[in-house]
């Protein structure tokens, strides 16, 4: 229990590290938070505002910081696994840490890429990050979901339904992250235009 609890809190501090604010101030972009319409501390908003090497960067330690937690986790810990509810927290936590950071007031992003993160982390039990990105391209691209705020509420429920049904090894981690983002979306003051659904060839 003692390990698990160092890899909970392990996992939560590392998501809690915005790279965005990190890599915008180190590169004196200024606040990519100010700049931005939905104030999202993401990877997004760090290359729309903070410019290539702001948004590279912090695209690369979005991922490390759920990549690297998680799979120490699910690679090194050791003794038996934790009682399945903590063990889906801790594959939780970096999003959660991304999310309700510590050394940010609590007011976070979303997790996107924190999410991408954390499933490759399972390495190479690689099948929920697959139907994430399988998703998140249908919705973007053949059946295109508009604006960003629907698309990845979509994503993340068929994400989780997929993985339910197809019976994933490891489902508890992304349920939660699910949770915690999806809940992050609909509680953030970011302005929701109408929703959109088109199709590939439609304009």
């Amino acid at each position: 229990m003692f390990h698990a609890v160092l890899f909970l809190l392990a996992g939560y501090l590392s998501g809690s590290v915005l790279y965005a604010r990190v890599f915008s101030s180190l590169l004196r972009r200024g606040d990519v938070t100010e700049k931005s319409r939905d104030g999202n501390p993401g990877t997004a908003n760090a290359f729309l505002y903070g410019g290539f090497w702001c948004g590279a960067l912090t695209l690369s330690c979005e991922l490390l910081k759920g990549f690297v937690p998680v799979w120490l986790f699910t690679h090194c810990f050791p003794g038996p696994p934790p009682p399945e509810p903590l063990a889906s927290l801790i594959l939780a936590a970096p999003v959660i840490g991304h999310v309700l950071p510590v050394f940010f007031r609590f007011q976070g992003g979303k997790g996107i890429a924190v999410t991408f993160g954390c499933l490759l982390g399972f390495w190479p039990q690689a099948d929920i990050f697959w139907l994430f990105a399988a998703f998140f391209i249908l919705f973007s691209t053949v059946l295109r979901i508009c604006p960003h705020f629907y698309r990845t509420i979509v994503t993340y429920l068929c994400t989780a339904a997929a993985a339910l049904v197809k019976g994933c090894a490891n489902p508890g981690g992304f349920l939660i992250s699910a949770v915690v983002v999806i809940g992050k979306l609909l509680t953030s003051k970011e302005k929701r235009e109408k929703c959109q659904v088109k199709l590939l060839w439609m304009r």
